[in-house]
Formats: structure tokens, C-alpha cells, sequence
């Protein structure tokens, strides 16, 4: 187990170097129009070039991006070219308004799925029928036209909940709570329908082995070989989902925050790339991979604990 957990640390360092690295380059053709935007309008080429220099964009892209580097692995990720404001501790505080609201997403989308998947797959009839149709609508609707719908009714009409902005959960749970509301709807839908067909599937399935019948010969209780065999063995595949659905909420944050004046990452990210402000764009692209990775790797690993087999790969 230790060689595994290894193996798969060397693999997420290496993909955040290499996704780092690419971005780096690709910035590195902006150099100019980053230096002309610090400037204005009445900006000369001298001094864009002048610029340039005091930020150290003339050196070689690859000297550039190992200093970062280098500074990074000091903790060290600069500072922005417009506000001045230190990288970290800007991502920092707008990442946990876009992780409260990621985070009760996949609890929502987790929590739902599985009790429905699993009684569906185990009870059958209505509620298989139902939530088999709540899959349907998920995948066919678009999420962000259902959270319109809400905002209309919930927010517009009955005025039960804001339509836009944000309360920490630390000045207000109850006000946080209500901020979060619609946002977290409109990213659990489609992974909602997603994981509960997965999980739906995959119970089917393992309820039709033969363990599960020899288990009932051996006058196991039913409610026992399915939450304790039977949802173990589909939980694998089901978290490979759930992890799929994390990055997709995570690129999904991009919209909804700005939709919902949510004062989050992925609204920083946005507006950050708007400017060209290439230290904050590198630290935004940093966490995100170290996101990311990191839920990954978390799968992976409790994937190898539920199947020891999927070490060996």
C-alpha cells in the first residue's frame, strides 16, 4: 500500500509541474500586452519595454517560470501586477467561498444518489421509475436554466431566498446557508443524475452475483448484504463519478459565481485573465491543480482500499 500511495504522489507532482509549466508558456505570449496594460493607452513602445524589464519579462521563459518555481516551493507566489495584493492570501480567502459551496454540492449530490440509487436498485418499481426520471430531467435540462427558474420563484416572487451575493458561515450560518442555496442546486443537478444512474447500474448488478445469494442462503438480512456487501463493491465506480463530477463543479464554479455575484474563485480567475495578471493566473492555476489532484488522489487511494487489486495498476 505504501508503494502505491508513492507511485501516485510522484504522479501528481509531476502533473502539476507539467500543467504549471504549459500554462507558463502559454502566458508568456502576453508578456507584451501585460506590460502595455499596466501602462495605459498612452503607453510607448519604450516603455513597454522599460516595463518589460522591471518585471523581468525579458529574460528566457524557462529562467522565469523556475524562479516562480522555485519561489513557490518557498511558499513565495508573488504578488498581483494590478493590486499589489500577495497571491496567496487572495486565492486563499476566495477559494473557501467557492470550496462551501463545491463542498455542500457534493454532499448533496452524494447524500441524494446513493439513497436513491440504492433504493432503487434494491426496492424497485415507483421509485426505480422515479429516479430514473429525475436522471432524465437532470441530464436533459440545463442546470443553470433550473437555478433561473429558482431565482425567479424563490428569490423574485416569494423572496424566500437572495438572489445574489454571499454571507460567510462564520457572520451568519443561517444567512450562508440561504446564499448557497439556488448556487448549490444548480451544480448538483447533473451530477445528482449522473451519480444515481451510476450507482442505480452498478447495485443492479452486484444484487444479481452469486455472493449475494449465497449470502441470502446463509440467512444474511437483506438490508445488510446491500448496505454493507453489495454498495461496497459499486462504491468504487461511484467515487471515480463523484470525483469526475468535483472538477466538473469546479469548472462550472467559473459561471455560477459570476452569475450569482458569488465573491469566489472562479470570478477571481475570471476577472484575473481578463487583466493579464499573470502571478495571480499561475496561483490560481496552482491551487486548482493541487485540487484536483488531490481529490484524485484521494479516489485512487480509497478506491485501493475497497480493491486491492486496482494497486497492482
Amino acid at each position: 500500500m505504501i508503494s502505491y500511495v508513492l507511485r501516485r504522489l510522484g504522479g501528481a507532482l509531476l502533473l502539476t509541474v507539467l500543467v504549471t509549466l504549459i500554462t507558463f508558456l502559454l502566458l508568456s505570449t502576453s508578456f507584451d500586452s501585460v506590460a502595455a496594460s499596466r501602462l495605459g493607452n498612452s503607453a510607448t513602445p519604450e516603455a513597454v519595454t522599460a516595463m518589460k524589464e522591471q518585471l523581468g519579462f525579458d529574460r528566457p521563459v524557462l529562467v522565469q517560470y523556475f524562479d516562480w518555481l522555485s519561489h513557490v516551493v518557498r511558499g513565495d507566489l508573488g504578488v498581483s501586477l494590478f493590486t499589489s495584493e500577495p497571491v496567496d492570501q487572495a486565492v486563499s480567502s476566495r477559494l473557501s467561498v467557492t470550496l462551501s459551496v463545491i463542498t455542500a454540492a457534493l454532499l448533496c449530490t452524494a447524500v441524494a444518489s446513493v439513497a436513491l440509487g440504492v433504493l432503487a436498485a434494491w426496492r424497485g418499481g415507483v421509485i426505480d421509475r422515479v429516479a430514473q426520471g429525475a436522471s432524465l430531467v437532470g441530464f436533459l435540462i440545463p442546470s443553470l436554466l433550473i437555478a433561473i427558474v429558482l431565482v425567479y420563484v424563490l428569490a423574485i416572487k416569494t423572496s424566500i431566498l437572495p438572489a445574489t451575493g454571499y454571507t460567510p458561515l462564520a457572520d451568519d450560518p443561517g444567512q450562508w446557508l440561504k446564499s448557497i442555496t439556488i448556487p448549490v442546486i444548480a451544480l448538483s443537478l447533473h451530477g445528482m443524475a449522473s451519480l444515481t444512474s451510476q450507482i442505480r447500474g452498478r447495485m443492479i448488478d452486484e444484487l444479481r452475483k452469486d455472493y449475494v445469494r449465497t449470502l441470502r442462503t446463509r440467512g444474511i438480512r437483506t438490508r445488510s448484504i446491500v448496505l454493507r456487501h453489495a454498495l461496497r463493491n459499486a462504491a468504487g465506480p461511484a467515487l471515480t463519478v463523484l470525483s469526475m463530477e468535483f472538477i466538473a463543479m469546479f469548472g462550472g464554479a467559473l459561471i455560477i459565481e459570476k452569475v450569482f455575484a458569488l465573491p469566489g474563485f472562479g470570478s477571481y480567475a475570471f476577472d484575473s485573465s481578463l487583466q493579464g495578471d499573470i502571478p495571480v493566473i499561475m496561483g490560481v492555476t496552482l491551487f486548482a491543480v493541487l485540487l484536483v489532484v488531490g481529490v484524485n488522489l484521494i479516489v485512487d487511494l480509497l478506491n485501493g482500499w475497497l480493491n486491492p487489486k486496482a494497486r497492482i495498476h
